[in-house]
């Protein structure tokens, strides 16, 4: 039975997204991202492309970690400035008709309650093309932003999203029946109120009580995506969603997180097909072979490979400026001289920051800061393929 390939976008409502620097080329078009015309005119080349979607990071925070500052980033445009991703959704939803989206939205920071509906007006004005990345945010920036003093502990963050979903869940599924709005223009009933529940949760983390504000939408629950590689965002993955995105620098790589996946899935009741994968990877078309080679290298040269450190330092929670470029980007636990340590420094740091490093130091040895810093400077550290 021949397999199916599915092709989705990667973007974030920002300048450049994982190429920063990249602005600076002449024909960048990305620092339109303010624009609805931008998105529209992105979408509908990405439906006439037979794309099945569109996937829109965000992330809660800025990037501070690289030598203590938010300067690069700034500097260059490292994920900030970054509008909401959900607001350009529904005008791209307007002008195509098969173009499925993916959103992401931090659960330490949105409550259920309003999400839900969020969620489900989007479900109704892209009739049943909306998906939802679920992320608990890894920032220490976006803590102090939003008035804690750093991060909720790693696995606790995850214990909570479980609460969010069981509560989302309840609010989609659970509260409005099938056929509670009657729209009876004779009989003057819009809705049956027997036939609309209240929800009320009462929980470690979340307390709601109240009708979910939406009428059912075409899925009700929006299709799933996760991205979390710690053993704790695996498992949560497996309970919940329905496509995982992994990101490596290598086949053997890749094969290990997603054998990885399957195995809890079915451990979890699943089939190992329920869990679509989604491998992240950076592609540069020409001519020819040659004529692609030569537009990456033009492409690198427009990039900063400094704001790329920069992005790097915030998701692993180490500071590079204070490594030499030759020092090796070691696995947790390898045992390395003193000042090679860099991965494996972070072991007495939180677990978040050293999970997010989780599918980088899956077939990190032997690279250096100095390769990380070349793959960091044009289409983030995902594999690159090069071709016609």
């Amino acid at each position: 039975m021949p397999r199916q390939i599915r092709f989705n976008a990667f973007d974030m409502n920002c300048v450049g997204h994982q190429s920063p620097g990249l602005w600076a080329h002449p024909r960048d078009k990305s620092w339109k991202y303010k624009d609805l015309d931008y998105w529209q005119d992105l979408a509908r080349t990405l439906e006439k492309g037979i794309f099945d979607g569109i996937f829109i990071a965000d992330v809660i925070g800025y990037y501070d970690v690289y030598k203590g500052s938010n300067y690069h980033a700034l500097h260059q445009a490292a994920q900030i400035p970054v509008n909401d991703p959900l607001m350009p959704i529904s005008a791209m939803a307007y002008v195509t008709k098969h173009l499925g989206f993916g959103v992401t939205v931090n659960t330490t920071y949105e409550p259920p309650f309003l999400l839900a509906r969020r969620m489900s007006t989007l479900d109704h004005l892209t009739k049943g093309r909306i998906g939802w990345n679920i992320v608990t945010g890894y920032l220490d920036s976006a803590a102090r932003a939003m008035g804690g003093a750093e991060m909720i502990p790693h696995d606790e963050r995850y214990d909570r999203a479980d609460e969010y979903l069981d509560v989302l869940y309840q609010l989609w599924e659970g509260s409005w029946q099938d056929d509670a709005v009657r729209r009876d223009r004779a009989g003057r009933v819009f809705a049956d109120p027997a036939k609309v529940r209240k929800v009320r949760h009462r929980g470690r983390y979340y307390d709601v009580e109240g009708y979910h504000l939406c009428e059912p939408s075409p899925q009700r629950t929006p299709v799933l995506f996760q991205a979390g590689s710690s053993g704790r965002g695996q498992a949560f993955a497996v309970r919940h969603a329905e496509c995982v995105f992994v990101s490596s620098q290598s086949k053997e790589g890749t094969r290990k997180l997603v054998d990885a996946l399957r195995a809890q899935a079915v451990a979890a009741g699943r089939a190992p097909g329920d869990l679509k994968i989604i491998m992240g990877i950076t592609v540069v078309v020409g001519r020819t072979q040659r004529d692609a080679q030569e537009k990456f290298a033009e492409y690198a040269r427009h990039a900063s490979p400094e704001a790329g450190l920069a992005h790097f330092a915030a998701g692993s929670g180490i500071d590079y400026s204070t490594y030499a470029p030759d020092d090796e980007l070691a696995p947790s636990g390898r045992s390395q001289g003193a000042g090679h340590r860099i991965v494996g420094a972070a072991r007495d740091r939180r677990q978040a920051r050293r999970d997010r490093a989780a599918s980088a130091r899956t077939d990190a040895t032997g690279r250096t800061l100095y390769d990380d810093r070349r793959r960091s400077r044009a289409g983030g550290r995902r594999a690159t393929v090069l071709g016609r």
